[in-house]
């Protein structure tokens, strides 16, 4: 099988508009998902991933369902782009051999793209999920009114405790990683980055093998690339299945990275400490908590992902780009 070079920049482009249009189009159920999880027993502000976003709604309007989009926006295009990129660059190297990639180097080359996505990842996570949370505990504050309007967050780590509330106030994503750069430096942008490998290895590893064989049995010969809705279908079943199997590790991630608590709400030492309370409080049901959320917004995502790579959006702007047209 020979092996042709590939584009680093169309696969940086490419990861970066599946990010994009992907992350629009599912934002508002990830949103709901970072709330479920955060929620703990008897303090139940949302019944379901309806009901959470049907509330929002009414008390935010439809945009409300976009805090903390502008976050990941901004920085999915780098996360996704490395990501989709760093497994490409491995598989090619990996298959150097002109033989086929084995599932063990299929799996190899997901761990190397889980571990480059990290250093993005995590920062990104870290101001989403403040955002997307402040809805969840200014209804906690003020039962029966869902006003989260004005982004109210007691936010800890802006008051230099992690007990101590703060008078409400509004919060941007700029304030807090401003405030998380200037009390803990840049390892606190980082806060839950053990967490973090922990969900996205084990995702790559699982996903990107998965995808691979799953698209290869749409192939109509090993020399024809796989219909564009098959690519789609197979992204799409990779992505949830890969995205419910590492769950548990997104639920702790999600505690571990929220820096502001509703009341009663307690604080975690670390990963162990976290799975530790959680296993004791909540029972081994609670690492499930908003896994349906996360397969319908994975899913969907990964999906879009495979459907720029089969498209070749990424190829046709960098061979039609000015410097490529000057160059030639």
């Amino acid at each position: 099988m020979s092996q042709q070079p590939i584009s680093l920049p169309a696969k940086l482009i490419n990861g970066g508009i599946a990010g994009i249009v992907g992350v629009t189009c599912v934002f508002p159920i990830d949103l709901a998902k970072t709330r479920l999880q955060n929620q703990r027993p008897g303090q139940q502000v949302y019944r379901s991933m309806v009901d959470c976003l049907v509330k929002t709604v009414r008390s935010d309007g439809y945009f409300g369902m976009y805090r903390g989009a502008a976050v990941n926006l901004t920085l999915v295009t780098p996360e996704k782009a490395i990501k989709l990129a760093a497994n490409d660059f491995f598989r090619h190297h990996l298959s150097k051999t002109g033989k086929g990639l084995t599932v063990f180097k299929e799996m190899l080359a997901g761990c190397g793209a889980g571990m480059c996505q990290v250093v993005i990842t995590t920062p990104m996570e870290m101001l989403k999920i403040q955002l997307q949370d402040a809805g969840r505990l200014a209804a906690q504050r003020k039962p029966g009114v869902m006003s989260s309007s004005k982004l109210v967050a007691t936010n800890p780590m802006l008051s230099r405790s992690y007990n101590v509330a703060v008078a409400p106030r509004a919060v941007s994503a700029t304030q807090i990683a401003r405030d998380l750069l200037h009390t803990h430096g840049i390892q606190g942008l980082y806060r839950g980055l053990g967490a973090t490998i922990m969900r996205d290895v084990p995702f790559s590893i699982v996903y990107f093998p998965l995808f691979a064989n799953l698209n290869r049995l749409g192939k109509p010969s090993p020399e024809q690339a796989a219909p564009f809705y098959w690519a789609f279908l197979s992204g799409c079943l990779a992505g949830s299945i890969a995205a419910v199997a590492v769950n548990p590790c997104d639920v702790v991630k999600t505690r571990l990275q929220s820096l502001s608590k509703a009341t009663n709400e307690e604080s975690y030492k670390g990963v162990v400490d976290c799975i530790r309370t959680i296993l004791r409080k909540e029972g081994p049901s609670a690492f499930l908590k908003g896994a349906g959320c996360r397969a319908l917004v994975i899913a969907p995502l990964f999906g879009i992902a495979q459907v720029m790579y089969f498209v070749g959006v990424g190829e046709y702007i960098v061979e039609n780009s000015p410097f490529r047209l000057m160059s030639a």
